[in-house]
């Protein structure tokens, strides 16, 4: 057999392993899981049902079109349109795909050249190293340092070589929650534009936004013929395993990445594709219902979690706290979070799997929030036998 590595290293798969190591934590002893980002319930009854309609009359259960059924193209336009003004043309504007990450990775492969750089936000989705890998790619780290989390612009700005291709957003950001600014917004569109570099932004908890306001920097001067928006509904409608995401861009970068992402997963999700149609076209209501019962929830676990004795950095979006276990008198994520689940019943994931450089995310955990109440009141009290 070759001696070769099995594994690139680019491709540590850390991040996943860690989720595993956590959950089946969670399944040995009992404890609460609070480490991956998924609800514990199911969204919208008219939504589900919407599913089995479709499966029932034999919508999509054979291949649907590469680009995505007609239906959920439409309404994705309509979505951009309704909340931001944006008018994308659904028959040439709009992809779907098999999740977000399915659209980062196809966006990276379509547009990248091996040697190219990448800036992107540190700590970062896990999936953002292995996809910038896969293209021969280099990610260059641009890191949000706590308590506030936000980008130095000017930082951002001395990153930028000849080398550099593309910038890749997440707002609100996954984990720290930070969401941009108009100012900041502003001014990375200004780079981007001097410096004519393409910008993918991931934007897949945009209905999450508990303070400030979501905006997507496609929207600004200069940025609509150069950006790439992807989102997903299972964020936003709690159906994660569906896996149905989108990419709405000008249709020169849609071709592109759809010319990737048919090599990827072809198609996917045909039933589900209809149901999504109809929950985007849900009411205000739904959206605003959603993000307040979360931001409960939110506040629920920051107050447990401080009275446990982490300092906690309240998110602006998203379903995730990030803590400091140092005010607790340990400095080492990994093995903090390995010694919880039998310490407190409570599990919780290390940020370092999202630095390029462990050490600099080695005292910060993430507790997820997407919970039933009652799971996160248990939970908190749990996590107060930390305080002694």
């Amino acid at each position: 057999m070759s001696t070769r590595p099995l594994l690139n290293r680019r491709l540590d798969g850390l991040g996943t392993t860690i989720f595993a190591e956590m959950s089946a934590l969670a399944t040995v002893t009992g404890a609460i899981n609070l480490g991956q980002g998924f609800p514990d319930t199911d969204g919208p009854e008219e939504i589900r049902e919407a599913a089995v309609r479709a499966l029932r009359q034999g919508k999509g259960n054979q291949y649907p079109p590469g680009p995505g059924v007609p239906e959920l193209r439409t309404a994705i336009s309509e979505h951009q349109l309704r909340f931001y003004g944006l008018s994308v043309d659904p028959d040439t504007e709009v992809l779907v795909t098999a999740g977000a990450t399915e659209a980062i990775a196809a966006a990276m492969l379509a547009l990248l050249e091996p040697g190219d750089e990448v800036i992107a936000f540190e700590p970062f989705y896990d999936s953002y190293a292995a996809c910038i890998a896969m293209a021969g790619a280099q990610r260059v780290p641009l890191t949000l340092r706590a308590p506030t989390f936000r980008p130095d612009l000017d930082e951002l700005r001395a990153k930028i070589t000849p080398r550099t291709r593309l910038l890749l957003l997440n707002t609100p950001h996954n984990p720290t929650g930070m969401v941009l600014t108009a100012d900041e917004q502003n001014a990375i569109a200004a780079l981007a534009v001097e410096h004519d570099l393409l910008v993918v932004t991931d934007e897949v908890y945009e209905h999450l936004v508990f303070e400030g306001t979501h905006r997507p920097i496609a929207s600004l001067p200069g940025m609509r013929e150069r950006t790439v928006t992807i989102s997903s509904a299972g964020k936003t409608f709690s159906f994660t395993g569906w896996k149905v995401g989108w990419v709405t861009a000008s249709a020169p970068l849609v071709s592109a990445v759809r010319t990737a992402k048919q090599y990827l997963t072809y198609v996917s999700a045909g039933p589900f594709q209809y149901a999504i149609a109809e929950a985007l076209r849900l009411p205000d209501s739904y959206f605003e219902g959603f993000r307040d019962d979360l931001r409960r929830k939110r506040d629920l676990l920051a107050d447990g979690l401080r009275a446990a004795g982490f300092e906690v950095y309240l998110p602006q979006g998203t379903y995730f706290i990030t803590t400091d276990i140092r005010p607790l008198g340990e400095s080492d994520g990994f093995a903090f979070c390995r010694a919880l689940p039998e310490r407190a019943s409570v599990v919780a994931i290390p940020n370092a799997v999202f630095y390029d450089h462990r050490e600099a995310g080695a005292p910060f955990v993430r507790f997820a929030f997407c919970k039933r109440t009652q799971v996160l009141e248990e939970a908190v009290k749990r996590l107060k036998t930390l305080a002694g």
